[in-house]
């Protein structure tokens, strides 16, 4: 048997309803515990006293001294004979015993207590020394306070209220969770949810627009593979076709079949590059201008070289090779299409480091920037097999710098090509 229950309502309701009970019982018990029974004393002492003086004057004879005495006190006095009372008393209930223990402590002699609930009248009967009976009638109010009760009575009150008023709110976050699971649920079957948008608190809103960020990266994986073997079957296509035809035509040469292969070969591991995304590794200290110095010797042997780095360069944790591998798809592409001077520049603020690589070359147009940096596209209409490459540079650098939490912009530079920025935090 389960005594915490499973859902997200009933644990909410018992976690904010327990405490609250919790706290109010021991604040009764402690405060007004102790108050009853200070109080129910003190009333116990003034009555018993009342009633002691009372009967000194009843002893002495003095009956209309007493008249007059109870009268003013609010007690009703008749001396009797012989009564009709239960066969047992009320002396050990908790309302009257502090009374009777009184009585009996200041006469010396027993005093039986009765008590009219229904009436809440209190009724004391004292042997008098002449043989009869003096009966003490009034109020039960004179030695039992009910605002204990009543305190209670509010505090179960106020529980209610609270649980009243809690309940919708909790309702709502439960319904919002609710609405998220069965979003995940149906976006894990690949399919959609229309007309599903964050609702509830801030941060179950949040846990939503995540969900929804992490359905639209899953989408963009699913079409990004799509094109991949799409790419792949199409690229791959051409050279096997040729080579096929070579063949059997007796027509290719060796060196022909060999081109063939190595450029079937750069395609395959630049998908497999794109498929298996960053390999894993552990960040490190990284200052970038020795990086990017050494990438744009090695890419652009021939061509002249502008390096604009700060005298004492930023160092920041990053994943040495995915950064290199980002960096050299952007100066390899920036290398390849320029045509005398390739530009690098870095600036360094207190919160981001920016890497700008600019080329001379003729650039890419305003309506193909973000086309650009998709994977498998290549904006060289003629899919020359030299320059157009395999489409996945500028998608393999993008990848990695949002993974490193940064950003990659496409402008125009002053150059007259491409101008790539990089921005990266520290």
């Amino acid at each position: 048997m389960k005594i915490v229950p499973r859902s997200f309502l009933a644990r909410t309701i018992l976690m904010v309803l327990v405490p609250l009970i919790v706290a109010l019982l021991i604040v009764t018990n402690a405060f007004f515990g102790n108050h009853w029974k200070r109080v129910h004393a003190t009333l116990a002492k003034t009555l018993s006293g009342e009633i002691v003086t009372m009967m000194h004057f009843l002893d002495h004879g003095d009956e209309k001294a007493v008249q007059m005495l109870a009268h003013d006190i609010g007690i009703n006095v008749s001396i009797n004979e012989n009564l009709n009372r239960p066969k047992y008393n009320d002396n050990k209930d908790r309302e009257a015993g502090e009374l009777a223990y009184n009585l009996q402590k200041k006469l010396k002699q027993p005093a039986q207590i009765y008590i009219d609930r229904g009436k809440r009248l209190l009724f004391i009967d004292i042997p008098t020394k002449s043989g009869k009976t003096a009966t003490f009638g009034t109020s039960l109010h004179r030695i039992y306070s009910t605002s204990t009760e009543v305190f209670l009575i509010w505090v179960i009150g106020a529980i209610l209220i609270v649980s009243v008023l809690i309940t919708p709110f909790i309702i709502l976050h439960s319904r919002s969770i609710r609405r998220i699971a069965k979003a995940a649920n149906k976006f894990g079957r690949g399919m959609d949810v229309p007309g599903f948008k964050p609702s509830g608190s801030a941060e179950i809103r949040e846990a939503a627009a995540a969900m929804i960020t992490m359905k639209e990266r899953l989408n963009r994986y699913n079409k990004t593979r799509t094109d991949m073997l799409n790419a792949i079957s199409h690229d791959l296509k051409t050279p096997l076709t040729r080579m096929r035809l070579g063949i059997e035509t007796d027509s290719v040469s060796k060196e022909d079949l060999l081109q063939n292969i190595d450029r079937m070969t750069e395609m395959v591991n630049g998908y497999l590059t794109f498929a298996r995304g960053e390999v894993p590794e552990i960040e490190q200290t990284v200052e970038l201008p020795a990086m990017l110095t050494r990438i744009a010797r090695d890419a652009a042997p021939n061509k002249k070289i502008i390096l604009e780095f700060p005298e004492k360069p930023v160092q920041f944790y990053a994943r040495p090779s995915a950064l290199t591998s980002a960096f050299t798809n952007i100066i390899e592409n920036a290398a390849r299409f320029s045509k005398k001077t390739l530009k690098i520049t870095e600036t360094d603020s207190q919160d981001f480091v920016t890497v700008i690589i600019e080329d001379d070359g003729i650039g890419i147009p305003d309506d193909k920037k973000e086309l650009a940096m998709q994977p498998f596209v290549r904006l060289d209409e003629s899919r020359n097999e030299k320059t157009g490459g395999t489409g996945l540079g500028l998608s393999i650098a993008k990848t990695a710098i949002e993974n490193h939490g940064g950003e990659i912009l496409l402008e125009d530079s002053d150059l007259g090509g491409l101008r790539v920025r990089v921005v990266l935090p520290l």
